[in-house]
């Protein structure tokens, strides 16, 4: 099932792709919410999109406004240098436990909303990133166990003001600038992918120029791996949201450097997750 949190005309609803079309529901915060539906947690979330496959309105996409799928997970947590070829191109080394940052939900934005390029910087960098769902918590979760806590995935661009990242050892204020983590604009269920979302095709566009290409199958740690270890540090909670890292070829290791720029589209596409495109703007 592929489920999103879109817009039309001043109302907000549920998305369902059908594969024949996307279907609606307007009006009910009760399944629109997709942050309440995860955190209900059991079926919730797939009962409520059978009730739009079969009761809602035939949308053209093009008329839809996609929201950010979430936007009040608990934690969201990064992985850095997750590809081994994205931490050579960097000088390091490949990490022996998760490099973990942090991003909060007010740097969020929905697919085709622009990223946003502050004025105090130039240094704008992409990063294609798989996002792994949880739906069910849990503390000191058992390899065997793992995949049973994620309920959905999508696609993440990690948008990065690097001179900002790199001014101190702790890059959380370089991955949080307002509207640069743009999100979308699906959620997919796991029954739809690969177990893990591994052997997937990942890949970004700058301007139609790919920038960007690996697999999901080049994780350090893949997801399983991630929400073992994440667990045996701190409870994992309905909603969280694993950002999985990025693969080789950001704009700050190319000689010379390829920073987005106002007028700029970026494409973040992973193979039967989605495609996530945004302009950028700047502020």
């Amino acid at each position: 099932m592929r489920l999103a949190k879109v817009s039309k005309n001043g109302q907000t609803g549920l998305a369902v792709d059908t594969g024949a079309g996307v279907k609606v529901l307007f009006g009910d915060a009760a399944l629109y919410d997709l942050d309440a539906l995860i955190a209900q947690g059991g079926d919730a979330l797939t009962q409520a999109g059978d009730a739009v496959a079969t009761g809602g309105e035939d949308v053209a996409i093009d008329d839809l406004t996609f929201l950010p799928p979430l936007v009040k997970a608990p934690k969201i947590l990064c992985l850095g240098l997750n590809y081994k070829d994205h931490a050579a191109e960097g000088g390091f080394q490949v990490p022996e436990f998760p490099t973990v940052f942090g991003r909060f939900n007010s740097s969020l934005i929905g697919h085709g909303a622009p990223i946003i390029k502050p004025p105090c910087s130039d240094q704008l960098d992409y990063e294609a990133e798989m996002v792994a769902v949880v739906g069910k918590g849990g503390k000191d979760i058992a390899k065997d166990d793992a995949l049973s806590h994620i309920v959905a995935y999508s696609v993440f661009n990690d948008g990065s003001i690097r001179d900002y990242q790199l001014k101190t050892p702790q890059w959380t204020v370089g991955k949080n600038f307002d509207d640069t983590g743009a999100f979308g604009p699906w959620l997919v269920t796991p029954d739809e992918l690969p177990a893990g979302g591994a052997g997937l095709k990942i890949e970004t566009r700058l301007n139609g120029q790919t920038v960007q290409s690996a697999n999901t199958s080049d994780m350090v740690f893949d997801v399983v791996d991630t929400v073992a270890l994440l667990s045996t540090c701190f409870t994992l909670e309905a909603g969280d949201l694993l950002v999985m890292g990025t693969p080789s070829g950001i704009g700050l290791a190319r000689k010379p450097p390829l920073f987005m720029k106002d007028g700029d589209v970026c494409e973040v596409e992973i193979e039967k997750i989605g495609l996530l495109v945004n302009p950028i703007k700047a502020a």
